[in-house]
């Protein structure tokens, strides 16, 4: 059986439209990778042709919001100093630096998460699962389930995008692909928010009334 989520996934990978994407798995016996070679032997998948390309040129987008509160730095690559230039091109890194903002990932691509990082995650969602009370032999598929909602939160690839949340950041890339004729990579960004990481002083609510009261 060929579900939404198939058709959207191999959409994704390809940038192909979701019919050409449907007729695929279906021909396929939906077999994803299968799909895609499909896709590109017919020249359909234009996300897919240009992935082994090398993206070497491209531009720093910097992007303050909040009135100076956050701050985000953004490599994103293409194939040309010509493609870096356009309009295009800047409003993708504009909104994908938003996004980063607004959505604070921790990692380009899930690839990236430390194996230490998503071992920790697997336990914590173990103890949460057991602790409200699912039966054990259901509580490995429910981490499954949870660690990619992991992924999704913290992976900027995979998030919905802000300003449309029925596509990912990887499905927005793919569409500029198809547009702009290069492959699009983002290489790495960092975010920024004020007092992040500074420990507060906490004020001792009782001294300061009686500070006050002995004025």
């Amino acid at each position: 059986m060929i579900t939404a989520e198939m058709v959207k996934e191999l959409r994704e990978r390809t940038g192909a439209g979701m019919m050409d994407c449907k007729k695929a798995l279906t021909e396929m016996q939906g077999d994803m990778e299968k799909s895609i070679d499909h896709l590109r032997e017919k020249g359909l998948a234009a996300a897919a042709k240009k992935s082994s390309r090398v993206a070497a040129e491209g531009i720093i987008e910097a992007y303050i919001h909040g009135g100076g509160r956050i701050g985000v730095l953004l490599e994103l690559n293409c194939e040309t100093d010509f493609v870096a230039k356009t309009d295009t091109f800047h409003a993708l890194a504009r909104d994908i630096a938003m996004q980063i903002a607004a959505a604070n990932p921790g990692y380009v691509r899930r690839e990236e998460v430390p194996a230490e990082i998503v071992e920790h995650e697997r336990e914590v969602l173990r103890a949460q699962a057991l602790n409200e009370g699912k039966p054990a032999n259901i509580v490995d598929k429910m981490i499954v389930g949870r660690i990619e909602k992991f992924y999704k939160e913290n992976c900027l690839m995979e998030q919905p995008f802000i300003k449309d949340p029925d596509k990912t950041i990887t499905s927005v890339i793919n569409e500029y692909i198809s547009k702009i004729g290069e492959k699009i990579s983002i290489r790495r960004f960092s975010r920024y928010h004020v007092g992040e990481g500074i420990e507060k002083k906490s004020s001792d609510f009782a001294a300061e009334v009686m500070a006050a009261v002995n004025k």
